[in-house]
């Protein structure tokens, strides 16, 4: 599935949309690069799920979790190097759980520690605030 969104709001109204599809046990891979969209994307599917919260990217605290229809795990995993760490972090304790949907900023760092239905999300630049949102189920 591919979507052109032509500002934030688009994107965020989309990804909102999205997480109604969603059952549990979704892994989302968030590409991009800094910036093109991925935590607008994860407010969106916050909202989506219920959750009432602010979300705010984990950039530091690694994880932050929400809840509503279903937890929302959103991970950002740019300063872990590797799946081990993931491990060591318990990360991975969440990946796949039924009653779950984690999303994953900057997952190829720790792809070796992913496992279940694994989702691709890539958010690319198309100008100033318009984005390509290219969806790969797995």
């Amino acid at each position: 599935m591919e979507i052109i969104t032509k500002n934030e709001r688009e994107t965020f109204e989309f990804a909102k949309n999205y997480a109604r599809t969603l059952t549990g046990g979704e892994i989302l891979l968030l590409g991009g690069e800094l910036g093109a969209g991925k935590t607008v994307f994860t407010k969106g599917l916050a909202v989506g799920l219920g959750i009432d919260d602010d979300v705010t990217s984990p950039t530091f605290t690694i994880m932050n979790e929400y809840y509503g229809t279903l937890t929302l795990c959103h991970v950002d995993a740019y300063r872990l190097k590797s799946g081990e760490e993931a491990y060591m972090a318990g990360l991975t304790e969440y990946f796949g759980q039924e009653d779950t949907v984690c999303c994953i900023e900057w997952w190829q760092n720790i792809v070796s520690a992913i496992a279940g239905k694994q989702i691709r999300i890539q958010i690319e630049y198309l100008g100033d605030e318009e984005r390509k949102i290219t969806i790969n189920e797995q």
